[in-house]
């Protein structure tokens, strides 16, 4: 992101709970995390994040759905169709998936289940993939020290994001925007 660029921030409560603009305070930053979303709650939001015409958009989903006792199948391609549409509606958008973060211990076959077929679709849409289960898991489940419930982020949780998150961005950054010009396709 070049100073400036226009960011948005896509996804659920974790996302809505980020302060983003203190966080990265030379972009114009938008927060479209809203507490509860699932994939089809993005899905229907869409028009919002057009309307935005961001330069790089930044996507975390998927927790809520698992928690709704959706399958893998259905994230994954919920998840998918939301790419796809940003990609056919925003062209020149920068577009980088994060995985689905890790939760408690029950969810955890499932979520890796989904983010492996995750990062293996985000290049088909020229979207980055940034992978936090790494940095936030403590093998199954979400690491103690980072959460109070066992799905959100506390601030070192935050922290941990963060130290994944801005090392992507750079990578986005370097990543020119799509060759063809931005246009608003409804």
């Amino acid at each position: 992101m070049t100073q400036g660029e226009k960011l948005l921030f896509l996804g659920d409560s974790l996302t809505a709970a980020g302060d983003w603009q203190s966080w990265f305070p030379d972009e114009e930053v938008t927060n479209l995390g809203v507490d509860g979303d699932t994939t089809a709650d993005v899905q229907a939001r869409l028009d919002a994040v057009v309307d935005a015409a961001p330069d790089s958009i930044v996507l975390l989903i998927g927790t809520n759905d698992f928690g709704s006792k959706r399958s893998v199948e259905q994230v994954v391609r919920a998840t998918e169709t939301i790419l796809v549409d940003l990609r056919r509606r925003l062209p020149g958008a920068r577009l980088l998936l994060q995985s689905v973060t890790p939760r408690t211990p029950e969810f955890s076959d499932r979520i890796q289940d989904a983010n492996r077929h995750l990062r293996q679709f985000a290049a088909t849409v020229r979207a980055q993939y940034l992978d936090l289960w790494p940095a936030l898991a403590d093998g199954d489940h979400l690491r103690d020290d980072y959460t109070d419930d066992g799905l959100h982020l506390n601030a070192a949780g935050y922290d941990a994001w963060l130290d994944e998150l801005r090392p992507a961005l750079e990578r986005l950054r370097g990543e020119p925007p799509m060759s063809r010009p931005i246009r608003i396709i409804r």
